[in-house]
């Protein structure tokens, strides 16, 4: 689940380090191909919605298996667009497809024993991270090699591969809910006002995610400024202190079996925040800047771990709306951090951007102190 989880989520972002031979292959801008990848992210929130609760009515070895198989032809199907806006149907189709990482996610809530939940969500949570980060590398290295076109046609190999393991490994457990699909698809929205449990996690997730996508946006632009003037191969290279993510969901994942998510979140949270001063003063040190965003996206995919280990006990027999509704507000959070870290860094300066980075970091840890309430609402 954790190696499908990777590959699936990576399938999104393999494209980006691209844009310039898909404008010159398209005989189009750069501008108008990044709106076109700009529908990758648009799929992903839609399969979020639509896709991702499936996992709660069918076997998860039917649903994730015809995922794969889709976002396979997705794939194939962008490498024969010859225009920029066939590029963006297929990207969005292709988004859609790569929000099979939450639907695993949401498998483990259904079906993992309760006293290993966090473990096994962080093992399928490390394949996330890894995808993420080794989306852009494989892609920008295979592109280099053999082209965009048959890059995209490798990875759609790759994902019928895996679909053919799915129907070998995957449980066959089907879901206990009678409603009808559109309904418990219209109930999403209602559970965030219903469910404070679910409320506060995605507002804090929401927060730390905008605090993460704001510092790896602001940083790109900080770096490309005066006095650095580092090129895009150079920038690229600081995204290798990601791996420090991967390991930390697992050692989370234990962590929160064993002492529950509110010390993990709020550890997590120390030691990004804790990053954060380092990161203000410290672009000038290539050295100390990788051990900063080590510290930062570690701190922040751990708690990331225990903080959807709470959301998945919501309701252990059908946590796929759950989460769902939970990864929406996330991924808007994330979205809107991404377009204020640019902005941010050329209008007020790099260690502005990290102060406010700090503030929602503040904030999230605020919501998550207290005294615990009953996982249970009214679903």
């Amino acid at each position: 689940m954790s190696l499908a989880a990777a590959l699936g989520t990576a399938t999104i972002y393999p494209l980006q380090p691209a844009i310039a031979d898909i404008a010159r292959s398209l005989e189009s801008g750069p501008a108008a191909v990044g709106v076109a990848l700009a529908c990758g992210p648009i799929g992903y929130l839609l399969g979020l919605a639509l896709l991702v609760p499936l996992v709660d009515r069918f076997s998860p070895r039917r649903v994730v298996s015809l995922q794969f198989l889709a976002l396979g032809g997705a794939l194939a199907m962008t490498t024969v667009a010859d225009t920029v806006w066939l590029l963006g149907v297929g990207l969005l189709v292709t988004g859609a497809g790569s929000s099979v990482g939450a639907g695993l996610s949401s498998v483990v809530g259904r079906l993992a024993p309760e006293r290993r939940r966090a473990t096994v969500l962080g093992i399928v949570t490390a394949g996330i991270s890894a995808g993420i980060l080794a989306g852009r590398i494989a892609g920008g290295w295979l592109t280099d090699m053999i082209g965009w076109h048959a890059m995209l046609l490798a990875v759609a190999a790759a994902t019928v591969g895996v679909a053919g393991a799915c129907v070998l490994f995957l449980p066959t457990a089907v879901g206990t809910l009678e409603r009808n699909y559109l309904t418990d698809l219209a109930s999403v929205p209602g559970l965030l006002l219903r469910c404070r449990v679910l409320r506060r996690g995605a507002l804090r997730g929401s927060l730390w995610f905008f605090a993460f996508c704001a510092v790896w946006s602001g940083i790109a632009v900080a770096l490309s400024q005066a006095p650095y003037f580092l090129s895009t191969k150079q920038i690229g290279i600081y995204a290798l202190a990601g791996i420090a993510g991967i390991f930390a969901t697992r050692m989370a994942g234990v962590y929160t079996d064993r002492l529950g998510f509110r010390p993990v979140i709020l550890v997590g949270l120390a030691v990004a925040a804790a990053a954060c001063p380092v990161l203000a003063v410290g672009l000038s040190s290539p050295w100390a800047t990788m051990a900063a965003l080590a510290l930062f996206d570690a701190g922040l995919f751990a708690a990331q771990v225990a903080n959807q280990t709470t959301i998945l006990a919501i309701d252990p027999s059908a946590p796929a709306r759950f989460n769902s509704a939970y990864m929406l507000v996330y991924f808007v959070g994330g979205s809107l951090g991404t377009a204020f870290g640019a902005a941010a860094v050329t209008s007020f300066g790099w260690p502005v951007t990290i102060g406010a980075c700090g503030a929602a970091l503040l904030v999230a840890g605020l919501l998550t102190g207290g005294r615990q309430r009953r996982l249970r609402c009214r679903v």
